[in-house]
């Protein structure tokens, strides 16, 4: 099994305490973006910049698009598979526990079962960055777990129907573009599948799950 996944992509060798400040800083990062997020929530739109409010940064960053983003950015760049579970675990810890904790502490409230549904993706976000970090490999399970990303980030970026099709935001399709860009294959051939097969994912899963998170 060990030859066959390093033949889709091989490991590669980091030392232990390249790997720990690495990890130290994606703690760092996760944090901070969470108290970020939740100071967004708490705060009236008038006191924020106006072009916050003209992007709509504060919903966008409540939304599930960009957490998909920076989570497949982190794991594709660790130098292994495990090292990418342990990675995006511990982004999603810091950010999930900062921003439940701003929200328990500072905003003096707590909602409980929408941050069960946090805990439980940060639960299983090893599993997923796992599987994630082989999309960045060869062949053609690395373009099909490409693809699906892609599918997904495409249901989390656009509304569609059989008479219509809208963008959510102007940030979500610079997270979609910015994951195709992250995903891209060595050929443009490569790259037009892998969308080609993606969007046809999105279009199954969007009749399985036709709403967005």
């Amino acid at each position: 099994m060990e030859a066959f996944l390093d033949n889709i992509r091989r490991k590669r060798k980091t030392a232990l305490s390249k790997q720990i400040i690495y990890t130290a800083g994606i703690l760092l990062l996760g944090i901070a973006l969470g108290v970020f997020s939740k100071f967004l929530d708490c705060t009236p739109g008038n006191e924020l910049p106006a072009f916050f409010e003209y992007l709509d940064v504060r919903n966008f960053l409540g939304r599930f698009a960009i957490w998909l983003l920076l989570g497949l950015c982190i794991a594709i760049c660790s130098a292994s598979p495990l090292r990418a579970a342990v990675n995006v675990f511990t982004f999603f810890t810091g950010m999930v526990a900062s921003y439940y904790a701003y929200s328990k502490w500072i905003a003096g409230f707590f909602p409980q079962s929408y941050a069960l549904i946090w805990v439980g993706f940060t639960v299983i976000s090893p599993f997923l960055a796992w599987i994630c970090w082989y999309a960045k490999g060869k062949g053609k399970i690395a373009v099909g777990i490409s693809a699906l990303i892609i599918a997904f980030l495409f249901n989390e970026s656009f509304i569609y129907g059989w008479l219509c099709f809208d963008l959510i935001s102007i940030l979500e399709l610079i997270t979609f573009l910015c994951g195709l860009f992250v995903l891209r294959r060595s050929s443009v051939k490569e790259t037009i599948l892998m969308l080609a097969i993606g969007i046809v994912a999105a279009l199954l899963l969007h009749q399985i799950v036709p709403y967005g998170f």
